[in-house]
């Protein structure tokens, strides 16, 4: 009886452990929303111009490319960042919250008719093998995932409360397992559906059927608008917020305190609607100082930055 209540008891313990886990894992992976969306609204982009049968096995490797990036080079990375420079983390954050409102601004920038866009291939495959370009798409989708999987991780490390090293280690496992899953899952979901539109449209049984096919096949182009419209929004605020708690936890928290009283400010008397008032308010002011900061950073990014990365990921 004693053996079975020790078993019992590490038996808790361990329940315990893996709900702290989940629960780390969920709260630091939802810091990182911005980029998760910014991720899956790339990626399908790497899929244009290649065989519908080759769609899937293309996201496949990119999604196994990405779970290396995280857990073979990037967990690591940070349980030392974490373990043995601290301090390093808020200006980490820092260049992964401009990053993200560069993004966004040129976005934006673009959308109004300044610049040019970027992100993932154009979709001509007119000269080559198509197998060679084919890993020429995988590799460089791989090499833009790790930026974007860096921003992650550090995000989810900076969220996660200071325990043992195995918590975590095991909550930043977890945040980078479920992300990955999450993304490429919606990526391969995104890729596919017109294609099974396509099929109910034109072997549907059902009137119903046909029509929601048709519907399907429709709808994908305005929804993938929509999902770049949400992307760039989610990119400002998420890189807005990021600098600005970093500035907080440098010692410069005059910003993200104003912000703070300004939100609280505008929800007070909102009843039961404080708390998204206050979010809302939040939210905004900071996606504006992200587009901000992000429009201040444009020039430095085209005329320099970019040059120099085009020359390590292919395009």
């Amino acid at each position: 009886m004693a053996l079975l209540d020790d078993v019992a008891g590490l038996a808790k313990m361990a329940a315990a452990s893996v709900d702290d886990v989940a629960g780390q894992a969920a709260k630091a992976g939802s810091k990182a929303a911005g980029a998760m969306i910014d991720d899956a609204a790339v990626t399908p982009k790497y899929m244009q111009g290649f065989s519908p049968a080759r769609e899937l096995p293309i996201v496949w490797r990119i999604a196994r490319g990405s779970l290396i990036n995280k857990l073979v080079f990037l967990l690591p990375a940070g349980l030392a960042l974490s373990a043995f420079a601290p301090w390093l983390i808020p200006p980490l954050l820092m260049l992964g919250g401009m990053y993200l409102c560069f993004e966004g601004a040129e976005k934006v920038a673009h959308a109004v008719g300044f610049g040019k866009g970027h992100g993932g291939p154009d979709g001509s495959h007119s000269e080559g093998d198509k197998a060679h370009l084919e890993e020429q798409k995988v590799a460089g989708a791989i090499k833009t995932d790790f930026i974007l999987s860096a921003e992650i991780m550090t995000i989810a490390l900076a969220a996660i409360p200071k325990s043992s090293f195995l918590m975590e280690a095991a909550t930043l496992a977890t945040v980078a397992v479920g992300i990955t899953m999450l993304v490429y899952g919606a990526v391969a979901l995104i890729v596919k559906a017109d294609d099974m539109g396509l099929f109910m449209a034109e072997r549907g049984q059902l009137g119903l059927t046909r029509a929601l096919g048709r519907g399907i096949v429709q709808a994908m182009p305005v929804f993938m608008k929509l999902l770049m419209v949400v992307g760039t929004a989610a990119m400002l605020w998420v890189g807005g917020s990021i600098i600005l708690h970093a500035l907080g936890e440098m010692g410069y928290p005059a910003m993200y305190d104003w912000i703070h009283h300004v939100a609280v400010a505008a929800a007070s008397g909102m009843g039961e609607w404080t708390g998204a008032v206050e979010w809302t308010v939040t939210a905004g002011i900071d996606g504006l100082v992200g587009l901000a900061l992000g429009a201040a950073l444009i020039p430095l990014g085209v005329k320099v930055i970019k040059p120099i990365w085009t020359r390590v990921i292919p395009a």
